[in-house]
């Protein structure tokens, strides 16, 4: 088979794009605005003139009461996930790998809001959908410097990051002559500009609105999925700051049908109105961006592989097409459909029960208003009309005999009403698992009961909202983190410096496996906060017994285990740092070894030795201080020696000098003989 060719492979794109599009238009995009409009409580569109138009909140309700418990559940410990060790080799290097990722999703992203923005999609779209990346950060800095000389300008530029922007070289002073005849030029001093450029990378975890992700229709999960698309708008300022051309992305911008999207317009209609007007900079119009992960045989091997492709404008123009080895998504559904990506929402179990309530209860409203202002019945021509239709407290009305205004009565509907209210609330309790007892105890509904049945009652309560938090972490949250870990082994080449429990530890994912098993950590199955703290305190009571009875070095509990008892109970009682209290067995210093004893009489005698010692090196020290002065007395006296020899000598040689100075002026030739020292 020949490879591809670029129109060839655009049309296999355009295709995918187009039926997967269809099949959300049809499928899902409706629905998502039915359950948005619900939500926020809109209008249904059967509403009539003059009558009760009041709307239920059941599926605001739901979620807003759901959503709590889910982010206790997965926000009861700062750790998400931990990555679970394939050998004994690798305890250290998974623990480690657990921490980072963890940070990555706490520290370096806003993981509170991810969470809840995800979860609370799932709950009211059918599907949750975040996108994990490996983001390069480009930082440039610009450094001036002054009257460098030349070893400093070599220092500074020396660096691979570091470029010369400006550059002015100052001549200071004249070229000099040297003694062997060159000329040595005048030194130099420079004034330069310098580009500093930083290079860095990061983890980025975005949430995607579900409007923008598309996957093929025929997917049973994400993984098995031949196509996966993200549709968004970037301006043409974002793609040329990722180095794609000017010129080649402008043909593409303006209006795309992202902005038009029935689902984006009900997202913001109770923010914004009117038509959205295209911005007049160029370089800050829209363009469509379809980032595109797709399995096809590109190069004709007969073999289909997964690549990335990127692509923009309605058209769908190519500007990156690469293979890939990840999708970087993970998705959520409250209610999995057995061999289905997309399962089920919480919203759509309980907008028919909004709906039947808020008939009911306009039903309720309008026998109400009736009752309280009832229509009559009056006999024409004995009534004074006008008095009737004046409706005022103790108003008159006039009539020409009694008896002649009389009330029309009006059904009480109250009796139906209420018991089908109850119904729909009961309804929703065994869809959604939401009840009274899980949103709290009602004093009277609890009258006479056990705390047994109580706690029977929450946990029935809890029990689909435990299974919804199950399915969260054994889907979309655990491929999130296995995403997350490879990102950082693949593309993270340096290590990097992150604060962990208060203390700056270096990190290094090059030296980490990506095939580690991953094991959510949520609050299901072991009972409430308080329930874990009453088992722990006596867990720990226990161990203090075996460790006091059997010593530290037990073959039961170790001090390690003991710590990490003390340890989770601290965390559980709302302290994050458990290191402020406990100190790791494991992280402490190891103990000084005992000296042995000693004789007393050997003891006694090794000091006297030392004293000996002492005093024999003192002795040495003054003889040596002795001879030092007293050969320094000697050489002072030498020298006073030499100098007044060299005087005497200075003397005799100006005497005879001024006496031949004589001689020559009188013309007398005397010879003297002076003695010499």
């Amino acid at each position: 088979m020949a490879k591809l060719t670029d129109i060839e492979f655009q049309s296999i794109l355009r295709t995918e794009i187009e039926q997967a599009l269809g099949y959300y238009d049809t499928e899902f995009s409706q629905d998502r605005i039915d359950a948005m409009d619900y939500y926020l409580g809109e209008p249904f569109g059967n509403e009539q003139p003059d009558r009760s138009q009041v709307i239920a909140t059941e599926v605001s309700d739901t979620i807003e009461t759901i959503m709590p418990n889910l982010m206790r559940i997965f926000t009861q410990s700062e750790d998400y996930v931990r990555f679970m060790p394939n050998g004994p080799e690798d305890v250290q290097v998974a623990e480690q790998a657990s921490d980072y990722v963890n940070w990555v999703i706490n520290t370096d992203n806003s993981g509170f809001a991810i969470m809840h923005n995800w979860f609370k999609d799932a709950l009211l779209f059918k599907v949750g959908v975040v996108k994990y990346s490996w983001d390069e950060i480009v930082d440039i800095e610009f450094e001036e410097y002054e009257g460098l000389n030349e070893n400093e300008m070599t220092a500074l530029i020396i660096d691979d990051d570091v470029e010369v922007a400006e550059q002015e070289e100052i001549v200071m002073g004249e070229p000099q002559l040297m003694p062997d005849g060159q000329v040595m030029p005048p030194p130099i001093a420079y004034n330069v500009k310098l580009r500093r450029t930083k290079t860095s990378g990061r983890i980025n975890v975005e949430n995607v609105p579900p409007e923008e992700f598309l996957i093929s229709k025929r997917a049973k999960s994400l993984k098995d999925a031949d196509f996966v698309s993200h549709r968004t708008t970037m301006t043409v300022s974002d793609l040329v700051s990722m180095g794609y051309d000017k010129d080649e992305v402008m043909q593409y911008a303006g209006y795309t049908d992202l902005d038009t999207s029935d689902e984006r317009t009900t997202r913001f209609e109770d923010l914004e109105s009117g038509t959205e007007d295209d911005s007049k900079d160029p370089a800050m119009r829209d363009v469509m961006v379809t980032e595109s992960y797709i399995k096809a045989d590109y190069d004709g091997d007969g073999v289909a592989e997964l690549r990335r492709v990127l692509a923009i404008g309605t058209g769908y123009h190519i500007l990156e097409n690469e293979e890939c080895d990840y999708v970087p998504f993970a998705i959520l559904s409250p209610i999995l459909m057995p061999h289905r990506a997309i399962g089920r929402s919480v919203a759509e179990l309980v907008m028919d029960v909004q709906l039947i309530k808020s008939t009911l209860m306009r039903q309720l409203l309008d026998n109400i208003y009736n009752a309280n202002n009832a229509r009559v019945i009056a006999v024409e021509g004995q009534v004074n009309l006008d008095d009737l239709l004046t409706n005022r407290p103790a108003g008159i009305i006039r009539t020409r005999a009694p008896n002649m205004v009389q009330p029309l009565q009006v059904p009480e509907v109250s009796g139906a009403v209420f018991p089908a209210l109850e119904y729909m609330d009961r309804m929703k309790e065994q869809r959604t698992g939401v009840s009274r007892q899980s949103m709290g105890l009602d004093a009277d509904a609890l009258q006479s009961t056990t705390a047994t049945a109580v706690a029977a009652m929450q946990a029935a309560s809890q029990g689909k909202i435990e299974m919804i938090a199950r399915v969260f972490a054994e889907t979309g949250v655990k491929d999130l983190f296995r995403g997350i870990l490879h990102l950082v082994t693949k593309y993270q080449n340096k290590p990097k410096i992150v604060r962990l429990r208060n203390q700056f530890v270096p990190m290094d994912p090059r030296q980490w496996a990506t095939s580690y098993d991953v094991q959510i950590n949520v609050g299901l199955g072991t009972g409430q906060r308080e329930q874990q703290l009453a088992t722990l305190f006596q867990i720990a009571t226990r161990q203090e017994q075996i460790i006091a009875a059997l010593g530290p070095n037990n073959m039961i509990v170790s001090p390690v285990q003991y710590r990490n008892t003390l340890a989770k109970i601290t965390e559980l009682s709302g302290f994050k740092d458990v290191n402020e209290f406990w100190m790791d067995p494991r992280n402490a210093p190891p103990p000084q070894p005992q000296q042995p004893q000693v004789d007393p009489k050997v003891q006694a005698e090794m000091q006297k030795m030392q004293a000996e010692m002492q005093m024999a090196q003192q002795k040495a020290a003054q003889d040596l201080q002795l001879q030092k002065e007293k050969m320094q007395m000697e050489f002072a006296f030498k020298r006073e020696q030499m100098a007044a020899e060299l005087q005497l000598r200075q003397q005799e040689l100006a005497f005879e000098r001024e006496l031949r100075a004589q001689q020559m002026a009188s013309g007398v030739n005397v010879s003297t003989n002076l003695p010499r020292v």
